[in-house]
């Protein structure tokens, strides 16, 4: 099932051609509009007149995110506010937040891109979609919600939060389809089981999940707890918001809506373009968007690309499922670790639950790390040799996998804070 056939499926001649008509019409207006990108531009001794397809797309400079906060609020913007019929903002918890700004047309290409989304998981106007993301500045809730009625559902938003009644809502409306992040999933599928009603008694059969990184055994544990097809999507507020890429019912990576946002891959600390495969930094330029276009927006997402059809049909390039951030990278005594490589190794240990923490510390100049982790329920009231023995495997295991030693205690169910949101993984006390 494809939403829109004359882009999803274009050869990749024809999407050259597209992308390279867009990105020069792009780079003409933020040349003329955004003072920003004028000035970055001269100082690199280029013009429009030197981007005259989709093969100049290295000349241009990077954006970061750095660059949108130093323009705070409205100075990256390439049209007058009188045009702008929507802004949004990111929470702006390490500095000033993130604001985007969208024209009527952003608005309609969002509406589409979102519908391609949905329908990649298979959600038709026969579904009842639950929207648990945040609704407000936040891009998660109206980005989902606009798609939704693009396709036809009946949609429910019922926002984030208020766990007790997401699932009466779920339950007695017949949801059939939920949208919200992956650990947020979990919570739901903990809820649901504590709160007697009978899995049965649900229809929820897909979900779309998003906004946060998530491994393949963590959809392994949603799609076995929550009995539905877990989905990955990807999106961010700095180029669209949710809608920019998404995996098919095939789950073999995410389709990027090339026609709107064309990726690339560049290795993060030489910054030039990786042969086609190759993981590195993901970076995007927005080719169709009127209120703040971004040129070689670096996501600091880490993926790789795969320009191969899909058996669903659809010709658009692949992402590879982000399970990390170059900026989520912690460095302990030199080694490099992502929260993503504790997750895998936990989620294959049936004692532990989902639920964990990494507390990062720094004591007489050594850095150290400990491990909190959940024990599942039944088995905390085994006997302390038990607790003992699973501890040990546990951090043996950890240290094989990441090779850096650490300290890992077991905690009671439900010890660790739940987030409704983003869940919060890392707690970095270091003062560097």
């Amino acid at each position: 099932m494809i939403w829109n056939e004359t882009f999803e499926c274009m050869t990749r001649e024809e999407m050259h051609r597209c992308q390279s008509r867009r990105l020069v019409d792009v780079v003409e207006r933020v040349y003329h509009n955004v003072p920003f990108y004028r000035k970055k531009m001269q100082e690199m001794g280029i013009g429009p007149e030197d981007i005259r397809g989709i093969e100049d797309l290295p000349k241009l400079p990077f954006t970061t995110k750095q660059d949108l906060r130093d323009n705070y609020p409205f100075g990256l913007f390439s049209a007058p506010t009188t045009e702008i019929v929507r802004l949004h903002a990111s929470s702006g918890t390490t500095g000033k937040p993130i604001v985007v700004g969208y024209t009527r047309k952003d608005l309609a290409t969002w509406s589409e891109v979102m519908a391609r989304t949905l329908t990649c998981a298979g959600i038709t106007r026969h579904d009842f979609l639950q929207v648990s993301y945040g609704y407000g500045l936040f891009t998660g809730g109206l980005g989902v919600h606009y798609g939704a009625e693009k396709v036809g559902c009946s949609v429910i938003p019922i926002s984030g939060g208020n766990t007790r009644r997401q699932l009466q809502i779920m339950h007695d409306f017949g949801s059939t389809a939920l949208a919200c992040t992956p650990s947020y999933a979990l919570y739901l599928a903990e809820a649901i089981r504590e709160s007697g009603m009978p899995r049965e008694e649900f229809k929820l059969r897909v979900g779309t999940f998003g906004a946060e990184p998530w491994t393949e055994n963590m959809r392994r544990e949603i799609e076995e707890k929550l009995r539905i097809k877990a989905i990955d999507i990807f999106g961010l507020s700095e180029v669209i918001g949710p809608g920019v890429s998404s995996e098919c019912t095939c789950q073999n990576g995410l389709h990027v809506f090339e026609d709107h946002f064309v990726p690339e891959i560049i290795h993060p600390k030489t910054l030039e373009v990786v042969p086609e495969g190759e993981e590195g930094e993901l970076v995007f330029t927005t080719v169709t968007k009127e209120g703040m276009p971004l040129l070689r927006y670096r996501t600091r997402d880490l993926s790789s690309l795969d320009y191969s059809p899909c058996r669903c049909g659809r010709t658009l390039v692949r992402m590879k499922k982000c399970t990390g951030r170059s900026d989520d990278m912690l460095i302990i005594r030199g080694v490099n670790l992502f929260p993503s490589q504790v997750e895998s190794v936990l989620l294959e240990m049936k004692e532990t639950s989902p639920h964990y923490l990494l507390i990062v510390d720094r004591v007489n100049n050594l850095d150290v790390l400990e491990l909190q982790v959940e024990v599942e329920e039944g088995f905390f009231l085994d006997r302390i040799s038990e607790l003992q023995g699973l501890t040990r495997r546990i951090k043996h295991t950890l240290e094989s996998a990441l090779g850096i030693s650490l300290t890992v205690k077991l905690v009671e169910p439900k010890t660790i804070a739940r987030s409704e949101g983003k869940a919060t993984r890392v707690i970095d006390k270091r003062k560097i």
